[in-house]
């Protein structure tokens, strides 16, 4: 009789974000690059405006950051995603894995993990993959603005 090899659960099925290593963590990351995008406060408005603007390392092609072990010296302001502040920070998209999976969520089926690339979630729009403008390429002053535009464009 031939014995048949069940293949173990997907590390994110089976373990909490504290309980991942630093590589299953990174792997965690869809490389969506939502969370590189530019938002600011809005008066009296408990949420953050995204805007289309990104930070000025990533490339808005690949949605990489060009210089990723040293980010957090280029910029300052840069918010490191961690096991022990995932939950706080609550302008991760609905879609962010490690949202979903601090949540107690399955992935979604396009996530790279799943889907074996990247390409079918660039495919859904889920990436800002070519739809950003990256921070060096637009004044700040003009920033109100493109959150105004990147709002009225979703709504199409």
């Amino acid at each position: 009789m031939e014995r048949i090899v069940v293949p173990p659960e997907p590390f994110w099925q089976t373990k909490t974000l504290t309980e991942m290593s630093e590589e299953e963590w990174e792997s965690l990351c869809d490389g969506c690059a939502q969370c590189c995008q530019l938002k600011f406060k809005v008066a009296d408005r408990p949420e953050f405006v995204m805007t289309p603007v990104v930070c000025k390392l990533l490339d808005t092609e690949t949605c990489r950051c060009l210089s990723y072990e040293n980010r957090h010296n280029l910029v300052p302001d840069c918010v490191e995603i961690s096991p022990t502040n995932v939950d706080s920070l609550y302008w991760l998209p609905d879609s962010c894995a490690y949202r979903l999976i601090a949540e107690g969520k399955s992935l979604y089926d396009w996530h790279p993990l799943i889907a074996g690339d990247s390409q079918k979630m660039r495919d859904l729009g889920v990436s800002v993959a070519n739809r950003a403008i990256s921070e060096r390429d637009i004044h700040l002053d003009d920033l109100a603005t493109q959150a105004i535009k990147w709002v009225e464009d979703s709504d199409e």
